[in-house]
């Protein structure tokens, strides 16, 4: 293995999803700061590229499509020293067998993680994913430098919520109102009873697919909110991040942006749990930024690592047994 000066170029595979490439830029930094004669190389899908394509820590992207044919052969003519799989998939598992170049990869814990989802023995270490994802690079000797996430905003892409939402110039909180699966969503009611109740004005952020879910919130709380879901880039809707006063988040990729910007995080739990370390990843000693909301004791949660469309049994208690008086507390 080579290992320090002797390294030239490093490819990081990471294909999806927002919050996970989000998670994996303390890597990249590293990376280019420990090995600063070495070009960094990222592997994505094409999606997902922007969100990286400001990084001044990456040097060049690639993008899988959908031809693995022209995606190895450009790979191939890199002749890579070194590659990180972030992503230990079938799909980065083929990359690698094909390119045959020294790599390293990092512990998933899915034994530990289905114990404590179908047996609820919970042995899994108190350890972030950030942490475990540096052990596909420390056989480069990269360490962690403590210093958190990174995300970087095109120029282009930065907004004043002002412009779009006047009330907002004097200060907001934003709130991420979606997520992959339905039972990782706060529920409508509860969400805009913490928008009625907040002291100051809210911008909801979401995809598309979030935006009917946003009309309802808003339309219960009131003229203070402002439903932005389905009309921003998630560039531009970090932007709002950026300038919010606070970000009530559910577990999904808004929270990690969150705290790229050492936001102060009111991450909302409901399936799944901080436990298989994916909460709020922050720079150290600034735990005081995230609080977490969480329903603790119920004997069917996680129900899940991921989730589902619908609560698996009928009453959904990980979410409706919220209060969103600890929601406006963490405010």
């Amino acid at each position: 293995m080579k290992r320090g000066a002797n390294i030239k170029k490093v490819l990081v595979i990471r294909f999806s999803s927002i919050g996970d490439i989000v998670l994996t830029t303390p890597v990249v930094r590293c990376l280019k700061n420990q090995l600063p004669e070495a070009e960094i190389h990222y592997l994505t899908k094409t999606r997902y590229a922007p969100l990286l394509s400001s990084n001044p820590y990456i040097d060049r992207i690639h993008c899988y499509g959908e031809d693995y044919g022209i995606l190895l052969k450009t790979l191939k003519a890199e002749h890579f020293d070194f590659i990180a799989d972030l992503h230990r998939s079938l799909r980065s598992r083929y990359i690698l067998l094909n390119l045959r170049r020294p790599h390293a990869t990092f512990s998933k814990l899915n034994l530990r993680k289905w114990m404590l989802v179908r047996m609820k023995i919970d042995r899994l270490p108190h350890i972030h994913v950030v942490d475990r994802y540096f052990g596909a690079v420390s056989p480069l000797g990269i360490r962690n430098d403590g210093k958190g996430l990174d995300y970087f905003i095109p120029p282009p892409e930065e907004i004043r919520p002002g412009d779009v939402f006047p009330a907002a110039a004097g200060g907001f909180i934003a709130m991420a109102i979606g997520a992959r699966h339905q039972t990782k969503i706060l529920p409508v009611e509860k969400a805009a009873e913490v928008c009625r109740k907040a002291d100051k004005p809210m911008i909801l952020l979401g995809g598309a697919e979030d935006r009917e879910r946003g009309d309802r919130i808003a339309g219960q709380a009131g003229d203070r909110v402002f439903n932005a879901c389905g009309k921003l880039s998630v560039n531009q809707s970090a932007s709002v991040i950026r300038q919010a006063d606070a970000l009530i988040t559910n577990d999904t990729g808004m929270m990690h942006i969150g705290a790229a910007f050492r936001k102060r995080i009111i991450s909302v739990w409901g399936n799944t749990v901080p436990a298989f370390g994916m909460y709020p990843y922050l720079p150290e000693g600034s735990g005081h930024l995230s609080r977490i909301v969480e329903v603790k004791g119920l004997d069917c949660r996680p129900c899940s690592k991921l989730g589902y469309d619908r609560c698996p049994k009928g009453h959904f208690n990980c979410m409706n047994l919220i209060r969103t008086s600890d929601i406006l507390e963490a405010l």
